[in-house]
């Protein structure tokens, strides 16, 4: 089993910065992709921006705002979010493809975390 754990949401002003954080843990053999989305209550989740070994990729709104990096030695995934607007404020989910192993077999499986609030003001 893999355990998603998102931190460094909160409350900030517009223009501020925020930098967010997935942690993945388990019996984690390789990670193979991550992305964070966001979802406002009664929206639809929306894909952010995601990140593969050697490629990035980002929603429109956010290009040349947000970053997404990710150390795969520490398994964990970052988003640095600059020059942040209202229109941002939003539940950031973690995601990830992962292969998890038991014994010599492998398994894929895509896993999420719980959210972080992000939450910016006028």
């Amino acid at each position: 089993q893999v355990q998603l754990v998102e931190s460094g949401g909160g409350l900030v002003q517009a223009g501020g910065s925020l930098r967010l954080s997935c942690a993945a843990s388990g019996s984690i053999f390789s990670i193979n992709h991550m992305a964070w989305y966001r979802q406002v209550l009664g929206n639809e989740r929306e894909l952010v921006a995601g990140i593969g070994d050697e490629s990035t990729m980002y929603t429109d709104s956010v290009k040349g705002r947000f970053t997404i990096s990710r150390d795969n030695a520490k398994n964990t995934m970052y988003l640095q979010m600059n020059s942040l607007k209202p229109e941002d404020t939003a539940v950031y989910i973690c995601n990830a493809d992962v292969t998890t192993f038991s014994g010599s077999d492998r398994y894929s499986h895509r896993y999420w975390g719980q959210g972080t609030q992000v939450t910016v003001s006028s």
